[in-house]
């Protein structure tokens, strides 16, 4: 039977005492206190992966023994593959500088070797999420290399995982990337927020494309406003998105309805506050 487990982007936020963390500070294992409240998070701390005159960074593996040991067995991970991996060229310094290729863009190798440092999660693994920025006509020529990369990557990776492709290209989202998708058995990530479409009005468009698995990551359209708003206080509603949240749980039921595992991942900056959102939602969905 399919389930919807819902959870935050991140976890250690000293302001969210008395909504997730009796207790903060030195010495406090925040991760084991939230997973007594929710059965899954998204982790993006290895995403930030490629430095200059450095090779690829990978999770140090007593990280992620601690992390498996800090939940219980169904507690699930959303991880980000590294942007070592998913990124056609390094960021640029300034915008006239010349685009220099990512030697490691979907190398298999790398995220092999990336997938091996996660074994220690074992089951409490859920999707391994491939995150790729806008792809101007200069990082790649059009969709159609761009499933053809993708397709080559993913047909040489190890069976045993799923993985969700977030591509941040909004003319991408037609109906050959999601027919690749479900060729590939892969999942999508309905991204909400940036400059990205409504997922609610894609998921309409598509929704006979979605199967098995997908991923929903609640962002807000101002990160940097909310930054400022919120002064690094994440514990107060600051831009309620009521018929968002009204729409998303709707999706959210017929996902379900459809038997298709839906991991939601809220962020702080999509109302200022991801357990009050998730709150919200909770009770939004019944």
């Amino acid at each position: 039977m399919a389930e919807a487990r819902i959870g935050t982007c991140s976890w250690k936020y000293p302001s969210w005492q008395g909504l997730v963390y009796d207790e903060v500070g030195r010495g406090v294992n925040y991760l084991a206190a939230y997973s007594g409240k929710y059965d899954t998070v998204e982790v993006d701390q290895w995403f930030w992966s490629l430095f200059p005159g450095k090779p690829p960074a990978l999770p140090r593996p007593a990280a992620v023994e601690e992390y498996a040991a800090s939940v219980p067995e169904n507690f699930r991970f959303s991880v980000k593959a590294p942007n070592s991996i998913t990124l056609t060229h390094p960021y640029m310094k300034t915008k006239d500088a010349a685009l220099v290729p990512n030697p490691h863009f979907l190398s298999v190798p790398l995220c092999v070797a990336f997938l091996k440092t996660l074994a220690p999660l074992g089951k409490r693994l859920g999707p391994v999420m491939l995150q790729f920025e806008y792809l101007n006509k200069q990082k790649m020529a059009s969709q159609a290399l761009f499933l053809k990369a993708l397709d080559l990557f993913l047909s040489s990776l190890p069976g045993g995982f799923t993985f969700a492709v977030e591509p941040r290209n909004p003319n991408y989202l037609n109906r050959a990337y999601f027919d690749f998708l479900n060729e590939q058995r892969a999942a999508h990530v309905f991204l909400q927020g940036s400059y990205m479409p409504s997922i609610v009005g894609l998921y309409e468009r598509f929704a006979d494309s979605i199967r098995g698995t997908a991923v929903i990551r609640l962002h807000g359209p101002d990160r940097e406003g909310m930054e400022k708003a919120s002064g690094g206080d994440w514990s107060r509603i600051l831009a309620p998105k009521d018929e968002e949240l009204i729409q998303v749980a709707k999706m959210i039921r017929d996902l379900v309805r459809r038997s298709v595992n839906v991991y939601v991942n809220v962020n702080n900056h999509f109302e200022g506050s991801a357990p009050l959102t998730i709150e919200r939602l909770v009770k939004l969905l019944g």
